[in-house]
């Protein structure tokens, strides 16, 4: 469905990618994959047209329809949430909206002959089930029933750009090209979007940084790694396994050259001035002349350097939390919670999605106010904070990289501030982008460079490895198990929780469930695992039940007591 032919993208004297070959196919589902600024996403602009290539060219199906995942959730700000999400289909939202126009004006003129098209183009394209389709997926992608005909203003930012993704998939596109789609979704949410996918008959394009997600959709990685564009069939473990052999190959043929060179530069030393070996000495040398050794291809998978040290120690007490509540209407997320840290702890908080982790972290920086309850930080607390939308720690978008910075530290020399993001894969090239031109990973790491200057005491981190490729989160968990600070986080990924967390605490409708040690000790325990999708969706199928069960026995009891005023 998609021919590409010898693209190539570069920035000036910055080379991304050339000799770009691929073919992709309708019923494949192709994961991008590479570190963060090798041109995973370019690569995914110049599939969408939103920009152009330095050589070669992209060949898509005739009239192919295209779903691409929106950015700008603040487009449809008054138009219901179910609306918006059956717009993504064009053709056939433009045609049912202008039937109802047309029957709205029925009493002053009524044009037959167009209601027949519109009609027909409505049947064709299976429109009255589009709204049963909409709502669906809206479910799938965790926004309830009874918010759908809200307006899209009513919705957070994470929850818009879930919106924004029922639109490109309600579209029923031919070809579907998603730029981190798993980044705002839950567990559930991401589950039923693999779900999606796997029955997709189309051709699937997608930028992911989620390990998991690409072993269970994927039936193809292109690696956009060595300044060129490689694809390998099968996951990304399948992937891996292939690239590190094809790695090894690579590495063994060369050794084999180098061995076979320094055999003939050998004999040609000890034997070429001997007249019986002199013509096998020549003959030694004409080969040597014809082989060549290439140079190894240097890939472009870069290890950021994170490092965090607090300035001082905080006190021993470091955060009280008493009685927390917090509700929206009648939804209610926070229920009587309260627990202490101490220095040093690294604190994983977890529990079912909407439980209300995500608001907990807010109300503790402020950001948002509990209904009840309060929470008191300790003695030399200076608190360093990585939002879920990270880029609202920016405070001006038209600013540089090298600026924001920089006004982090003013008094540093700028060989300092070079150097601190240099650490964070920033070159000179990048140190001039503006803010808003910056790709998620790009953000995320600017505020690590960010955090790591201002040397906080306690950090508070809300889905830390959204954004981040594998490199960076694998750097990210070892720059934390090294901070002698505190840590409270929020995460979904379940290596890292692992890997970082020395205690968890589970929010639940009961209050929190305070465990010391690490997340495989807590599962070792017995409890939930709210970090595994086949878990989650169990627990939800529980809690449905138990509600169902609930309601029937109000219901029956109600009815007892009506027959017995009888």
């Amino acid at each position: 469905m998609i021919t590409i032919t010898n693209l190539a993208k570069n920035y000036g004297t910055q080379l991304l990618f050339a000799d770009v070959n691929l073919q992709l196919n309708a019923g494949s589902r192709y994961g991008i994959v590479g570190s963060n600024g090798s041109g995973k996403s370019t690569l995914l602009r110049i599939l969408t047209n939103e920009e152009s290539a330095s050589d070669g060219q992209v060949t898509k199906q005739r009239r192919a329809r295209i779903g691409v995942l929106g950015q700008d959730h603040f487009q449809y700000e008054q138009i219901p949430i179910l609306h918006v999400v059956m717009m993504g289909h064009t053709e056939l939202w433009e045609a049912m909206e202008e039937k109802e126009a047309l029957l709205a004006r029925a009493h002053e003129h009524f044009d037959e002959d167009r209601y027949v098209v519109l009609e027909d183009t409505i049947m064709r394209l299976d429109g009255y089930t589009l709204e049963s389709k909409a709502a669906q997926i809206l479910e799938g992608l965790g926004i309830p029933t009874d918010k759908h005909m809200d307006p899209m203003r009513a919705l957070s930012g994470g929850y818009k750009l879930r919106a924004l993704l029922g639109q490109t998939l309600a579209a029923d596109p031919d070809i579907l090209l998603l730029d981190e789609p798993t980044n705002h979704l839950d567990i559930l949410s991401i589950d039923w979007l693999e779900d999606f996918l796997r029955g997709y008959r189309g051709c699937a394009v997608v930028v992911s940084h989620d390990h998991r997600f690409l072993n269970r959709v994927c039936t193809h990685i292109l690696d956009v790694d060595y300044s060129t564009v490689g694809t390998y069939k099968g996951n990304y473990d399948n992937f891996e396994k292939q690239k590190a052999e094809h790695r090894n190959r690579m590495e063994a043929e060369i050794g084999k050259r180098e061995k076979e060179v320094a055999d003939h530069k050998a004999f040609i030393n000890r034997f070429r001035a001997k007249a019986s070996k002199a013509r096998q000495a020549n003959s030694r040398a004409k080969q040597l002349d014809k082989i060549v050794i290439n140079d190894l291809p240097r890939s472009s998978r870069r290890h950021p350097g994170f490092r965090f040290i607090p300035r001082r120690p905080s006190g021993r007490e470091v955060l009280e939390v008493k009685g927390i509540w917090k509700s929206y209407g009648d939804n209610s997320v926070l229920e009587e919670v309260g627990f202490e840290i101490n220095r040093g702890e690294r604190v994983a908080i977890i529990g079912q999605n909407g439980i209300g982790k995500s608001t907990l972290l807010k109300i503790l920086m402020g950001q948002t106010e509990a209904c009840a309850g309060e929470f008191r930080w300790g003695f030399e607390c200076d608190l360093g904070y990585f939002p879920q939308d990270h880029h609202e720690s920016f405070k001006d978008p038209k600013e540089t990289v090298l600026n924001t910075l920089w006004g982090t530290k003013p008094d540093a020399a700028i060989g300092y501030v070079h150097g601190k993001l240099a650490e964070v894969l920033f070159d000179k090239d990048d140190m001039g982008k503006r803010i808003e031109h910056l790709s998620g990973g790009e953000a995320a790491r600017l505020l690590f460079a960010i955090l790591g200057i201002r040397q906080s005491t306690v950090m508070v981190l809300d889905e830390p490895t959204n954004h981040l490729d594998i490199e960076g989160i694998h750097a990210l968990a070892t720059s934390l198990q090294a901070y002698e600070g505190t840590l409270l986080f929020v995460s979904h990924d379940r290596w890292f929780v692992d890997k970082v967390a020395t205690r968890i605490l589970e929010i639940t409708p009961e209050g929190v469930n305070d465990f010391r040690g690490t997340y495989a000790e807590f599962l070792q325990r017995g409890e939930a695992d709210h970090l595994d999708a086949a878990a989650v969706k169990e627990q939800a199928r529980q809690d449905k039940r138990s509600e169902k069960k609930g309601k029937k026995a109000k219901k029956e009891k109600k009815g007892k007591k009506g027959q017995a005023r009888s």
